[in-house]
């Protein structure tokens, strides 16, 4: 495999000749690692965004000015290059002002596409599991001292961002499917989790959403590896001589899990590859799902020849991905998890994970739909998983990038669940629920188990849920 690690910091070759950049989404998760990568560069940074958050803040920490209105008198004249997320929407002033002066205006993948011509990539696709990969790929790469350029889609625990750099000419990266962005990616070596269907609002079917991931596996580089879930449909599909398959706990995989057990709230297990094998690999995460994520990040982290007594201590001292199956409050009394589950599939491994691990103990999920489109394409589905919970709680839709749909509600979902123990609250009255309800009664002889699950603003309650649990 042609694995060019030296010469020039990635991205340098196509960069170096701009001066200023600015944002139009700058608090995106990718969007601000590539606004970090830039501002690291030396460039001149600065953005919008509809409302500040926790990321927009410590961006203008670092000393990049962002202002959260629509205002093209407030955005800057002297730029080289205008970078925007697909989310935005096509009237939004400042980009419709850019776009009719004459400026370069491109996408979040355009600019990725850019930074990684000239460099080696990893690139993780999928529709579960990818944030959680891309993470502990980079951090095996980093912890090991085999080294990375890491653009991610979460925030690392373990560094506290979701962006670093180094001198190695090495880039993990975040494959995005939504709106094809993965299309303009050249990796050296690919994982591809899923190809459950979803984001249909741009796909239109299934089948042309599992193509694009044809499609992307075919932009694999001569010489390179693909790496994917074993089972996929359509998976045998996939392009690339070279290819290796990855599992849980299927032994007809290339590489899988063996020997699992569950320890606080955690596991241990050996990882099998051929003829080799990795005994006693520590995952301090719960779910069973990032068991087998752990196998495909040691699936790439092997075929780069790192020393698998480092892989091992770099997977143990993994801490997660914020909002990843993330303990909240563990104790002996209560768990409180947060994570970032917005499709059935996500759901069903969150909920599972969590009931296998605190046995005996009632489960509260607190659910915010994602999306007007994805509610009502998925409603079947999201009703099935949430049932596997004992009592359930959905928010209203968080709409994003979408204007309402006619008759599109939570209440679509809670319509067809089986449970006797749902509702439909918002955020207001599920505070105040939580308070004069919920802590009245938890079962402290068997401890809880309550999540809060959802791709939108419920991270926002995170905090002040926090602040009533420690009342228990």
């Amino acid at each position: 495999m042609n694995t060019p690690f030296g010469g020039l910091p990635a991205g340098q070759a196509g960069i170096d000749k701009l001066k200023a950049v600015y944002f139009i989404g700058i608090g995106g998760i990718g969007m601000s690692a590539i606004a970090k990568f830039f501002y690291e560069a030396g460039v001149k940074v600065s953005g919008y965004d509809k409302t500040a958050t926790a990321l927009t803040k410590e961006l203008e920490q670092m000393g990049i000015p962002v202002h959260y209105e629509e205002n093209p008198e407030l955005a800057p004249q002297q730029v080289d290059l205008v970078v925007y997320t697909p989310a935005v929407p096509a009237e939004h002033r400042e980009l419709a002002y850019y776009r009719n002066n004459g400026y370069k205006v491109v996408k979040r993948s355009d600019v990725l596409q850019l930074i990684t011509e000239s460099s080696f990539n990893i690139c993780i696709a999928g529709t579960h599991g990818k944030t959680t990969i891309t993470t502990m790929v980079a951090h095996l790469l980093r912890d090991s001292g085999f080294g990375c350029n890491a653009f991610l889609g979460g925030i690392a625990v373990n560094y506290g961002t979701n962006f670093w750099s180094s001198k190695k000419n090495v880039c993990v990266i975040e494959a995005d499917e939504y709106d094809q962005s993965f299309l303009k990616l050249c990796p050296d070596i690919a994982i591809i989790t899923a190809m459950d269907a979803d984001h249909l609002d741009i796909y239109g079917t299934a089948e042309a959403m599992e193509q694009a991931f044809i499609d992307f596996s075919g932009k694999v580089r001569t010489g390179g590896i693909l790496i994917r879930q074993f089972g996929l449909k359509r998976g045998r599909e996939l392009k690339g001589d070279q290819q290796l398959t990855y599992s849980l706990q299927n032994e007809s995989a290339d590489v899988y899990a063996d020997n699992i057990r569950m320890m606080q709230g955690g596991y241990e297990f050996d990882v099998v590859m051929g003829d080799d094998k990795i005994e006693n690999v520590r995952l301090n995460m719960g779910g069973m799902h990032n068991v087998e994520n752990t196998v495909a990040a040691i699936a790439a982290a092997s075929s780069l020849e790192i020393d698998n007594d480092k892989i091992k201590a770099s997977v143990e001292s993994f801490r997660g991905v914020k909002r990843r199956f993330e303990y909240i409050i563990k104790n002996e009394r209560f768990v409180f998890i947060d994570d970032y589950a917005h499709h059935p599939e996500e759901l069903r491994a969150l909920i599972s994970g969590a009931k296998a691990l605190f046995r005996q103990r009632k489960c509260t999920v607190i659910f915010q739909p994602h999306l007007y489109t994805r509610t009502k394409d998925l409603a079947d589905g999201f009703a099935e998983v949430l049932d596997l919970a004992d009592e359930i709680i959905l928010l209203p839709i968080y709409p994003a990038r979408e204007l309402p749909v006619e008759g599109v509600r939570s209440e679509m979902i809670l319509e067809r669940m089986n449970s006797e123990h749902k509702n439909v609250k918002s955020n207001d009255d599920l505070m105040k629920w939580l308070k004069k309800d919920f802590i009245r009664t938890v079962n402290r002889d068997f401890g809880e188990v309550l999540i809060t699950a959802g791709a939108g603003d419920i991270d926002m309650l995170v905090e002040p849920i926090k602040e009533v649990l420690k009342e228990i």
